[in-house]
């Protein structure tokens, strides 16, 4: 191994990009093996980076060589869920669809784990065939077989047939993507509860769509709106509006089940999204049914979706004031959080009743009801913002508050130029969150603070700024304004 290729290994196991860069411009072998004798493409893979996996692959390693268990990498990518580094190793070449010593396939194996994103990696990456047209209808056929077994099963039990375990589960809510799943480990095998949506999705890809009731008992099993099986049934719900799904839907604001209501709630508050949304001609009468569902729905959780849904149509409906004020002093603070939204609607100036109510959410006992009032009477231009700027730089001070990030980032674009402010936001950059101290760099780069390039340098101690970032370019932005040029003339 010459020394480039050993300095290229110590990158890679230390995660150091910039080095991994360098040492591949200085022409160290991407192919290099490390101590152990396995290529460092499958050491960037098992400590999870995909930057350094791109980099590699980009000077030329191959994607597809045995890691220590004798598998292609691609299938200790997909065991770890790593659904960048997947797409990373398939669109270089390695094959989603390779016959393994047991049968098995890296598709097959992700449709087991239950992750919907890795699945769709293998299923959709850059220069594959499209799967339908791939895939022989045997192997298309055995992938739904998977799906339909491990999610009748239900993870945890399939994992305890499978390795006799007995134990007690490890059981963890993990992010993916724009969700949230259940990551389950059991003797010493871990998957994802995400198996509702693989299903979903499989079916839609390869022609055998399920019905349309059938979709809303998936996403209800899991009553939560960022839980994968929920999104992806609410998904292609929205794509098959020609069968009767919106009939379907707004049927259910009169079910018994809250799950299924706050389902229909969510549903409506996305239609505008959906890949036949361009035809859709049903928003005005959404708009109404929602109105009318808002004065009546009596639980709190399903009528902070309403509200919500109310909200996010692009046009605003004549009653919503109305419905705001109404709900402005509701003993569930879930329903308060959504009333401002309902007051102040985008560039519609403030009535004085809606004024006076969101200032009287700035002093609720919620923190993120004071918070949602103080954004929104400071969006309307309100003549009285030291008020809400108060309450804002409040709960940046506060490090137990759930409202701390979403304030620390009013904060940073905020046109607040207190002392009190500067120094919140160079405060944040002693905090042990890498978000809120990149919140805090960033505010301080707006503001043109001579700390700025310090306060960058204190987030990259807990980690490397991932980009595209805007808030990783205001650094940039801040030495153009602010430091001289080489001609002396400031950019």
């Amino acid at each position: 191994m010459t020394d480039r290729d050993a300095r290229l290994a110590g990158a890679v196991r230390a995660g150091r990009l910039a080095e991994v860069h360098e040492v591949l411009w200085a022409g160290a072998d991407p192919e290099a093996t490390d101590g152990s004798g396995l290529p460092v493409l499958c050491a960037a893979v098992a400590a999870g980076n995909p930057e350094v996996v791109h980099a590699l692959l980009r000077a030329g390693a191959a994607p597809d060589p045995a890691d220590g268990s004798g598998l292609p990498v691609l299938c200790a990518a997909v065991a770890a869920f790593e659904q960048r580094i997947v797409e990373a190793l398939v669109e270089a070449g390695a094959d989603p669809d390779r016959v393994l010593p047991d049968g098995t396939t890296p598709l097959l194996r992700a449709v087991e784990g239950g992750s919907p994103a890795t699945v769709s990696a293998l299923l959709y990456a850059r220069d594959l065939q499209e799967p339908e047209l791939r895939l022989a209808e045997p192997v298309r056929e055995r992938l739904l077989a998977a799906a339909r077994h491990w999610y009748a099963t239900g993870p945890e039990a399939e994992l305890r047939r499978r390795t006799g375990a007995t134990g007690p589960a490890k059981t963890s809510t993990v992010d993916e993507q724009w969700c949230e799943v259940e990551q389950i480990t059991l003797g010493g095998r871990t998957v994802r509860a995400g198996h509702g949506a693989v299903l979903s999705t499989l079916e839609s890809v390869f022609g055998v769509p399920a019905p349309l009731t059938e979709l809303v008992a998936r996403a209800v099993r899991h009553p939560d709106p960022r839980h994968p099986d929920w999104a992806e049934s609410r998904f292609q719900l929205g794509k098959r509006l020609d069968e009767g799904a919106r009939e379907l839907v707004t049927a259910l604001r009169h079910h018994p089940s809250a799950d299924h209501r706050r389902f229909a709630a969510d549903w409506l508050g996305t239609c505008q999204f959906y890949p036949e949304a361009a035809t859709y001609q049903h928003h005005d009468d959404d708009r109404d049914l929602l109105a009318s569902w808002a004065e009546t729905e009596t639980d709190a959780v399903v009528l902070a979706e309403v509200l919500w849904a109310l909200t996010e149509h692009e046009v605003e409906h004549p009653r919503l004031e109305a419905i705001g004020l109404r709900h402005a002093d509701h003993p569930d603070p879930r329903v308060r959080r959504r009333v401002p939204e309902c007051l102040a609607w985008y560039e519609s100036p403030l009535t004085v009743r809606a004024a006076a109510a969101l200032r009287a959410l700035t002093r609720d006992p919620d923190d993120e009801v004071r918070f949602v009032a103080a954004r929104a009477l400071l969006a309307e231009g309100h003549e009285d913002r030291d008020g809400p700027r108060a309450v804002i730089r409040d709960l940046v001070r506060d490090p137990h508050s759930p409202a701390r990030g979403g304030a620390a980032e009013a904060l940073a674009d905020s046109d607040d130029r207190t002392a009190d402010a500067t120094e919140l936001l160079q405060a944040l950059l002693d905090a042990d969150d890498r978000i809120l101290r990149l919140v805090g760099a960033y505010g301080l780069a707006l503001r043109d603070h001579p700390r700025t390039p310090e306060a960058y340098a204190r987030v990259e101690e807990l980690g490397p700024i991932y980009r595209p970032d805007h808030r990783a370019n205001a650094l940039t932005d801040w030495r153009g304004r602010n430091e001289a040029s080489p001609h002396g003339v400031n950019g």
